[in-house]
């Protein structure tokens, strides 16, 4: 036998008999740094997981739990992980280590040092904040005018004062500031009286008491069952009508009693929420809403149109909106938006948005009511009917708050949220502002108070404007 055919005879031989070598599967321990948003997340031992939010200079951490809390809504592909939240998936790359402020303990000191904070919350929204152009924005010259109102003697007061300033001055639609209930007590003791003659008689609305009325008034046949924030019934001959209020609240979060006695029942919902994973809280609203709109959709599917209201509807969660857009849509994954965020001194991919249809979709004509009152989530149900042909919007131009919030907190404890994400239709095109435009538009004021005054004050002439615009519609 040549010597070669040995040789290789041998090496099979070698090969066969060694112990073969396993491909471990891919970990998801380790760091790793979020695409846009200001995390890092510390996977150990397959078994726990700490999230941080980093600027660069600051760490805090902002959750932690059992990995198993969190490995429903996340996906590892090669290097990339993926974190699902409802609809909008956030991706995240491997580091070697956290950052050194991480591994560094905070002292007291710092942590309730004003200067400190404020520097925290400038590198956030120089680091995220995705409309300085939009906004006109300079941002450095903003900042250094912000600082020197204040010092390391400066109190929280001052401080709130500056922090709030400067977000007023970003103009930013999902911009917010929340403190402690002490300091609020504070401001208030502050405040002013109105001067004597100044008093007002007009009446002060809200937008779940307006729409309330609405639904009262408007519906020819009620249908609602075991539901306060979607309504639903007869508008008009053939004509079905369906009224969300809010985009959340849906959710079975068993809130005590004693809570909502102490808080309310919002600010008690609000804190139970607190204490889930945001991806699992969110599904837990899907679900919530999901059953209500099978009662709805049984109910409505015999007319032939429907109008969903949704001008008292400042938002949310878009997933919550999406579940409601999916009962019109045919059985298929549907593009419906565009989203990115903002990173360095770019954006992130744009990554498409989708909808899954349902089956017996209500295919028939959809008009869809907004008003400049119609805020968040709900412009983003507004956005996605762009995509059907048989959905029509009437009313006036949204809010114009289309991006999602990304909520930080200071080292003091005090929260904050900026808008750090392009949300988009198909064609690539931001409502950031202007609001999402109506194929039909009607005479909506923009004060809130004006726009809810000008409805309950003629609650006929409001419905009969609605049938109007339909008929219109329906000829074109």
């Amino acid at each position: 036998m040549p010597k070669l055919i040995v040789s290789f005879v041998t090496l099979a031989v070698l090969v066969s008999c060694a112990p073969q070598i396993k491909e471990q599967p891919p970990t998801l321990n380790g760091v790793w740094q979020s695409l846009g948003s200001g995390w890092q997340l510390e996977v150990k031992d397959s078994m726990a997981y700490v999230m941080y939010d980093v600027t660069q200079i600051s760490c805090l951490p902002n959750g932690n739990g059992d990995l198993e809390e969190i490995a429903p809504y996340l996906q590892l592909h090669n290097d990339t992980l993926s974190l699902t939240k409802g609809v909008i998936t956030y991706n995240f790359i491997r580091m070697d280590a956290l950052p050194r402020p991480c591994q560094e303990p905070l002292s007291d000191t710092l942590r309730y040092d004003p200067l400190h904070n404020f520097e925290v919350f400038a590198a956030t929204v120089g680091e995220h904040y995705a409309f300085f152009g939009l906004n006109g924005i300079d941002w450095e010259t903003l900042y250094r005018t912000q600082k020197v109102k204040l010092n390391r003697n400066s109190t929280d007061l001052e401080l709130y004062q500056v922090l709030q300033e400067t977000l007023q001055q970003l103009d930013d639609n999902h911009g917010f500031l929340e403190a402690t209930p002490e300091l609020y007590a504070e401001m208030e003791d502050q405040m002013p009286s109105a001067p004597i003659g100044q008093e007002t008689d007009l009446p002060e609305y809200g937008d779940f008491e307006v729409a309330q009325k609405v639904a009262e008034h408007h519906l020819l046949e009620e249908m609602t069952e075991d539901s306060w924030l979607i309504q639903w019934g007869k508008l008009a001959e053939n004509f079905g009508y369906l009224q969300v209020k809010a985009m959340w609240l849906f959710a079975d979060l068993q809130v005590p009693k004693a809570l909502v006695e102490e808080l309310g029942y919002v600010d008690a919902y609000i804190k139970m929420a607190g204490k889930r994973f945001e991806a699992k809280y969110i599904e837990e609203e899907v679900l919530g809403v999901s059953k209500i709109m099978d009662r709805a959709m049984h109910d409505l599917s015999d007319f032939d149109s429907m109008v969903i209201d949704l001008r008292f509807n400042g938002g949310g969660q878009d997933a919550v909106g999406f579940e409601i857009l999916s009962r019109f849509l045919p059985e298929q994954r549907w593009p419906v938006a565009k989203q990115q965020l903002r990173m360095g001194n770019g954006h992130t991919a744009a990554h498409p948005i989708y909808i899954e249809g349902s089956k017996n979709a209500f295919g028939k004509p959809v008009y869809v009511l907004t008003s400049p009152q119609t805020g968040s989530a709900a412009e983003a149900f507004a956005i996605a009917t762009m995509a059907f042909e048989h959905i029509k919007r009437i009313g006036a131009p949204t809010m114009g708050a289309t991006s999602t919030a990304l909520e930080k907190t200071l080292p003091n404890g005090w929260s904050f949220a900026i808008s750090n994400e392009i949300y988009m239709d198909t064609q690539g095109l931001n409502y950031e502002n202007k609001g999402v435009p109506v194929d039909y538009e009607l005479p909506y004021p923009k004060d809130r108070q004006t726009f809810f005054r000008k409805v309950v004050n003629d609650l006929d002439g409001d419905k009969n404007a609605i049938l109007r615009a339909i008929d219109d519609l329906s000829k074109w």
